[in-house]
């Protein structure tokens, strides 16, 4: 089976940028994790993506979860960058210009896109069509 789908790699090595907020955390009148995720776009990194957790436990040992409520009403979010690491660095101060308790890691990870159709001038690796 023929298959359109070709696989690009980022020529840099990349950065997972994991950063956990509370649900109900708010800069103003927005969640956190939209003021987080709009600001990473004004600074161009590559995406993001917002993820809710179901259970969470706090560094007072308190567990959150959806179960409880209003308990369920502070679960975690997670909002997870992935870029270069000199991309990732320069992001990072903006974590502690929030004054708000975010909770932050990062690891090396290794990046690869499938993408439909043809791969974009701006790939640093492709693969052939799977045939």
């Amino acid at each position: 089976m023929k298959s359109d789908f070709h696989t690009a790699t980022t020529p840099a090595e990349s950065v997972s940028l994991r950063i956990t907020v509370q649900q109900t955390a708010k800069r103003g009148h927005r969640p956190l994790y939209e003021v987080i995720v709009e600001e990473a776009r004004k600074r161009g990194l590559a995406g993001a993506t917002v993820l809710r957790g179901v259970m969470g436990l706090d560094s007072e040992g308190g567990i959150h979860t959806g179960k409880i409520l209003p308990i369920g009403e502070n679960l975690p979010v997670v909002i997870e960058i992935v870029d270069t690491a000199g991309r990732i660095e320069t992001f990072l101060p903006f974590m502690g210009d929030l004054g708000q308790d975010v909770a932050v890691s990062t690891r090396p990870v290794q990046s690869i896109r499938f993408t439909k159709g043809r791969v974009s001038a701006s790939s640093a690796r492709t693969q052939p069509k799977n045939e």
